[in-house]
């Protein structure tokens, strides 16, 4: 499927989220807790490749400056088409270079960058329903608008194989 350059929630921030999804789930709407492998976690990505070589693609990470952590705030509900809904952050300033000099380095490693998360085109956001179109989207934004607003920390990185859901932890926080 797909390689994404992932950044990871502190322990509370990655629990509300599941809870979140778990409570999605209860109303009958599919979130990332029983999407393919049921092995997700509640992330934020940098960059999503479709064809990639893991072992250099790993390495331009590993050799992408550690930036460190920061904290998102999550104000409302991003709609996407085909009924992918996400959690929609405020991000610090300089997370959009962060994530361009993501981008620029997979694309350096030889890897096929995804449109979306083409510098200039990537919508920060943390995914939450895979198929809620209609009234599943009402109850979406219902769910979220009753835990908001909300505030997070990403405090770490990874590579995800979406497929499989292994994990490549990442050094520091590009």
């Amino acid at each position: 499927m797909a390689l994404a350059v992932c950044l990871l929630f502190d322990p509370r921030t990655d629990r509300l989220i599941r809870e979140l999804w778990a409570r999605l789930e209860e109303k009958g709407i599919r979130t990332l807790e029983s999407h393919t492998h049921g092995r997700h976690l509640p992330h934020l990505s940098y960059a999503v490749l479709l064809e990639w070589d893991l072992g250099v693609v790993r390495s331009a990470m590993e050799d992408l400056p550690d930036k460190g952590g920061f904290e998102v705030s999550f104000q409302g509900t991003v709609a996407f088409p085909r009924g992918r809904a996400a959690l929609a952050p405020a991000v610090p300033a300089d997370v959009t270079a962060r994530q361009e000099a993501v981008a620029a380095a997979v694309r350096e490693a030889g890897g096929l960058l995804h449109r979306h998360y083409a510098p200039g085109r990537w919508v920060p956001h943390v995914s939450l329903a895979t198929r809620a179109t209609g009234t599943g989207l009402v109850v979406v934004v219902k769910e979220v608008a009753d835990v908001l607003p909300l505030t997070g920390t990403i405090e770490r990185a990874a590579l995800v194989d979406s497929s499989t859901g292994q994990i490549w932890p990442l050094p520091g926080v590009p």
